[in-house]
């Protein structure tokens, strides 16, 4: 993390501290306190206020509070306190005590280990880090002997259970913005109490948070929760259950033109389609090793004919039993498959977030099984599709990385280290050659099975996100035993490449409303044209006009609604359609439809002929 990173962090932090001393000002000592780490881009606390609720209003409340405190310089002060101390401080406090206690059991960690670890903001109360899987490098003791102390801020007459660090005072703190309120179960558990939280944000400068503010507003206007409900797009059902999207005909349709673009992109590139079971025996799920990995992430097992169940969280294992069906020659790889699978996968509902976090999403599957030699050629082509995907749906700005494992830490790997070093040297060629030279190179970022590309996007406004992997995968055809016949008639181990190019349909879909703000290209827009009629006595030649588009291929709707004329095409324009047509005495005469074009307005008259050369080419380029 950079030096301006670790500031604006313990900014934040800082920050977090004030807001909650101005919450125990203003509700009283009977508020008790979870945690306040800092997130991506600003900070947040957790309060149980018992029956009291927060509301909006409390937030300029708050906020005011705030300000006065800063205003006084006060001084962050550090001190110590063993385990005993700490939960005699905290009484009456029982999220900190429980803290506290669960610190007790941490590990102590040598000093020269514990310091190449960097703070956890999801554990900001922590004072040394956990223990790595396995124990520190070098170790040599069975069981460290555990935590006896630790540290708390106080600033003010508020005193925190904190590793820090904060800033030196309050002068260095007042460029600030509260947000939100939410719900949230204490450690993220269902079972748990629900606490209040409290979303704020902190920069160093006013600037930087006018920014940051502006960029957010233009942010919550491109939500796709909101586009998605006032575009008929999709919904989210109680009944049916959370991060279970359902969606509207509009939603669906531009779901599927995504799927069918997406998929006969794959089949002209090489790809062969196939389709697999929603569920699995848990057999599978043994043998592929995902019920001792990946459990927590997977829905309970359920019973048919005496056998245990599991609905799948990954394609990948039944594409190798595919393979598994026949023996391969080196003459018939590589092998790409692809399957717009749908898979499960446990959630948390405090993560749960429209379509951009989901229990049931549909992937653009794909995977690879090549040789040694057409293992370069093969990234280097899934690479250039990824491109060519994500610039079709007009994103151009692209921040890779590559996470190799640690040459320092091979045994949490598996795999040859000649595997490792041929897939690593492969991606890092592919990448150069492609133009990214400046590629964030993650050292030990790696997964345990295999290195990997991910493709970052921007949109619109500026915001990263994650889209595209490239992942190799040492792990499941060792499983699994897949082999292929050289040359010389020898069994061989062959690579295999994962690649999910939009990634998620449904997270695809979500990240892409808020890049074109619900204004979808025609090729996409789940309705091209709609056909307004200016009174009643030009309806017939208003659905003439749509039959003729419909036998076109063109998504049309016709409004002969009861609604005033100005209303009508208000309408239009808020569903974002692209291409309005509205029709009377000039257009029966002339043949023609008077254009209205999203963005540019009032084109005028264009014979209906004319119109449709120029839409269905419009669809064809994909503008």
């Amino acid at each position: 993390m950079s030096q301006k990173n670790n500031q604006l962090n313990t900014i934040r932090h800082s920050t977090s501290h004030i807001m909650a001393y101005a919450v125990k000002e203003i509700f009283g000592d009977k508020v008790l306190f979870a945690i306040g780490p800092t997130i991506e881009d600003g900070f947040y606390y957790d309060f149980d206020l018992g029956k009291k609720t927060f509301a909006p209003e409390d937030l300029k409340k708050i906020e005011d509070k705030m300000k006065e405190l800063i205003k006084k310089n006060l001084k962050f002060e550090k001190s110590e306190a063993s385990i005993k101390e700490a939960l005699e401080k905290m009484k009456g406090q029982p999220y900190k005590q429980e803290l506290i206690e669960d610190l007790a059991q941490t590990p102590l960690l040598p000093e020269e280990v514990a310091s190449s670890f960097s703070p956890l903001p999801e554990e900001a109360v922590l004072n040394i880090p956990p223990l790595p899987e396995g124990g520190p490098r070098g170790g040599g003791r069975s069981k460290p002997p555990q935590q006896t102390t630790v540290t708390f801020y106080q600033v003010g007459e508020f005193e925190d259970l904190c590793r820090g660090p904060h800033v030196e005072s309050t002068k260095e703190l007042g460029h600030f913005k509260l947000l939100s309120i939410a719900g949230a179960y204490w450690r993220g558990s269902e079972k748990n109490k629900m606490l209040q939280r409290i979303y704020g944000t902190a920069f160093a400068t006013k600037d930087e948070l006018q920014k940051y503010l502006k960029m957010k507003e233009e942010a919550d206007k491109r939500d796709h929760r909101k586009l998605g409900s006032e575009l008929e797009l999709f919904i989210i059902d109680d009944e049916v259950g959370a991060g279970l999207p359902l969606f509207l005909p509009k939603g669906a349709r531009l779901r599927q033109e995504i799927m069918n673009f997406a998929l006969n992109t794959y089949l002209k590139n090489g790809y062969e389609l196939v389709a697999t079971p929603h569920i699995a025996s848990e057999k599978l799920w043994e043998h592929s090793g995902h019920l001792d990995f990946y459990k927590d992430n997977m829905y309970s097992s359920f019973g048919v004919e005496n056998e245990n169940y599991r609905l799948k969280p990954m394609n990948c294992p039944m594409h190798l039993r595919l393979y598994k069906n026949k023996s391969h020659s080196y003459r018939d790889l590589p092998v790409r498959w692809t399957e717009m699978g749908t898979v499960y996968r446990y959630e948390r509902s405090g993560v749960l977030h429209g379509l951009n976090r989901v229990r049931g999403f549909t992937q653009d599957d794909a995977h690879i099984i090549c040789t040694p030699r057409q293992l370069e050629s093969e990234v280097k082509k899934a690479l250039d599709l990824t491109l060519y995907m994500l610039k079709t749906f007009s994103f151009n700005d692209f921040e890779m990385s590559l996470s190799v494992r640690d040459p320092e830490d091979k045994k949490h790997f598996i795999g040859s280290d000649k595997d490792w070093e041929m897939a690593e040297k492969s991606l890092k060629r592919v990448l150069e050659e492609s133009g990214f030279k400046d590629f964030i190179y993650d050292v030990g970022g790696a997964v345990f099975y295999g290195p990997k590309i991910d493709v970052k996007v921007k949109d619109a406004i500026g915001r990263p996100w994650q889209l595209s992997t490239i992942q190799f995968d040492f792990n499941l055809p060792s499983r699994f035993e897949i082999f292929y016949i050289d040359e010389k008639g020898e069994k061989k181990q062959p690579f295999m490449i994962h690649r999910a190019l939009l990634g998620s349909l449904e997270r695809f879909l979500g990240v892409y409303i808020e890049h074109v703000a619900g204004a979808f290209p025609v090729w996409l827009a789940p309705v091209q044209t709609v056909i307004i009629p200016v009174s009643e006595k030009f309806n017939e030649y208003g659905a003439a006009v749509k039959e003729r588009l419909f036998g076109e291929d063109a998504r049309v709707e016709l409004d002969n609604s009861d609604e005033s004329l100005s209303k009508r095409i208000r309408n239009a324009e808020k569903q974002k359609v692209p291409y309005i047509l509205v029709v009377g005495e000039k257009e029966v005469a002339g043949k023609s439809v008077a254009v209205r074009q999203r963005g540019k307005g009032d084109l005028g008259p264009q014979k209906l002929d004319e119109f449709i050369t120029a839409i269905k080419k419009e669809i064809q380029e994909k503008k």
